[in-house]
């Protein structure tokens, strides 16, 4: 029968290539951002209609070189294979960091964040900036959402063995079409979005035991609920 899968090898090797190729290709993007900027700033000292209109010109290039540095960006994130470290670690502090540094960010935008953690809750073995990343995909995510402002709710309890973290927010939601692609590689509602941070936000929420599902409604807001396992005990060496 015909092989249909790749081996963990096969991918360990596919990953190296495509983290490989990412590098190529970054290298001379930098150099042509570099570039660019060093044109429009002579274009600009120029002072006239032609400058003005060669410079905007520019402006838009230098623009497609910032999105396709992004999209290179989260794609070498999400190829590379990672190598987690397991700590004890208070969730509620993970996120209030994350918000801490979404928070000017957010108002600027004219996002309300609303907070409700559980100060109860017990530690998780998780590798904590790991999470972190995965936890600002979801809220930068919710935040694109909310373009003409809204509310930003995070809300964290326990429940049996587990910690759940509910990210709620206010904006535009997800046609019910739609909602069952949302973790699909390079499946973007948005016109600038890479298709990459919610699948990469859940396979790093799965590499540490938990899980990740969506609720939403279309004009109405979008609902991310995570699932962390709680392991209060170190583990045995």
């Amino acid at each position: 029968m015909p092989k249909n899968d790749f081996d963990s090898s096969e991918l360990d090797y596919l990953n190296t290539l495509a983290a490989g190729l990412v590098h190529e290709i970054k290298n001379p993007l930098n150099a042509i951002s570099i570039n660019l900027q060093l044109l429009n700033e002579d274009l600009q000292e120029r002072n006239s209609e032609k400058g003005t209109k060669m410079s905007n010109r520019v402006q838009l290039l230098q623009k497609e070189v910032g999105r396709l540095d992004s999209v290179l960006s989260d794609f070498l994130r999400f190829a590379k294979k990672p190598v987690l470290h397991f700590e004890e670690c208070d969730v509620n502090g993970i996120i209030e960091s994350v918000l801490d540094f979404i928070g000017p960010e957010a108002m600027q935008n004219s996002i309300r964040i609303l907070k409700s953690f559980d100060t109860s809750l017990p530690k998780c073995n998780l590798d904590s900036n790991a999470i972190k990343q995965a936890l600002l995909n979801v809220i930068l995510n919710a935040q694109q959402a909310m373009s003409k402002g809204g509310e930003l709710i995070v809300r964290t309890y326990k429940d049996g063995e587990n910690v759940f973290i509910d990210i709620t927010d206010t904006g535009v939601g997800i046609q019910e079409d739609r909602i069952d692609k949302i973790f699909q590689v390079y499946y973007s509602t948005k016109k600038t979005g890479t298709g990459l941070g919610l699948p990469t936000a859940k396979r790093i929420i799965e590499e540490n035991r938990g899980t990740i599902d969506i609720r939403s409604e279309d004009g109405k807001g979008s609902s991310f609920l995570i699932k962390l396992p709680v392991n209060c005990a170190p583990k045995e060496k």
